[in-house]
């Protein structure tokens, strides 16, 4: 049976870390996990590539990974920490179909066009430019031979869609980065996943993002086989925090590849 293959590209919050000018024991750290890019999975099923948020280390995370095809990005939300790679995309135009699939939710959409006007308005032609090929999620759909469901997440005043990754009636995979919380909906939609990814800023409450303890609760409800956290701060040492954590869940880190 064909395997899922995802990829970390990278587990840290907007900020990255190190920090800029931040001097504190993980931004210093020489653990090469405590060094994390902005956020973002690659998914390899069904002979496709398939990338979850395009941030601003897309293209640093692109080299770091080998990787030079992708067929297609699915976007949690359009805050600059997960879109601004998008112009980066423009490599990955010089298929036989000449434009790379972007899922979205409208709003995301309407974000992603405005913000880069250049690839959807008008110049889609332009030798070298990104040719998108936009296609709005508004409920499950079909790629790769998986059946990829949305959910919604509340994440301050942004709603971002989190998703299960699921073949033939069996929930391989769930990413949900980005959340203040797991509506019931989602909850249930991840109950039972294979190997589950969640936010887990910090220790520290946090009004838009799950923290650790939040994060544990909501792997435990779901009855994950294997939980992972990202979105991770300079708050978060990885040894240490990985002693402290239930033995199904851990940290995930920049270049862990898993294989579902």
């Amino acid at each position: 049976m064909e395997r899922l293959e995802v990829t970390f590209l990278g587990t840290g919050t907007s900020h990255g870390v190190p920090v800029i000018g931040c001097h504190c024991d993980v931004c210093l750290s020489e653990d090469p996990r405590d060094k994390r890019f902005r956020s973002s999975v690659l998914l390899r099923h069904g002979g496709k590539a398939i990338v979850v948020d395009t941030g601003p280390d897309f293209r640093s995370q692109c080299l770091r990974a080998g990787l030079g095809h992708l067929d297609a990005v699915i976007y949690t939300h359009s805050h600059t920490d997960h879109i601004m790679g998008f112009d980066d995309l423009r490599r990955f135009c010089d298929n036989a179909a000449g434009t790379i699939r972007i899922y979205a939710s409208a709003q995301t959409m309407t974000d992603l066009e405005r913000v880069f006007h250049f690839a959807f308005k008008g110049f889609k032609n332009v030798p070298g430019y990104v040719r998108p090929e936009p296609l709005v999620v508004s409920g499950p759909f079909e790629y790769a031979g998986l059946i990829i469901e949305p959910f919604e997440l509340p994440h301050g005043s942004c709603v971002t869609l989190g998703y299960v990754f699921s073949k033939n009636d069996r929930k391989l995979f769930g990413y949900f980065t980005d959340a203040a919380e797991m509506p019931p909906a989602a909850l249930k939609g991840a109950c039972g996943v294979e190997v589950l990814v969640l936010d887990g800023l910090r220790h520290r409450p946090h009004p838009t993002h799950m923290n650790v303890s939040q994060a544990i609760e909501v792997a435990a409800a779901t009855g994950a086989r294997r939980t992972y956290l990202t979105h991770i701060c300079h708050d978060l040492p990885h040894e240490e925090t990985e002693r402290n954590l239930p033995k199904a869940v851990s940290l995930a880190y920049d270049t862990l590849v898993i294989e579902i």
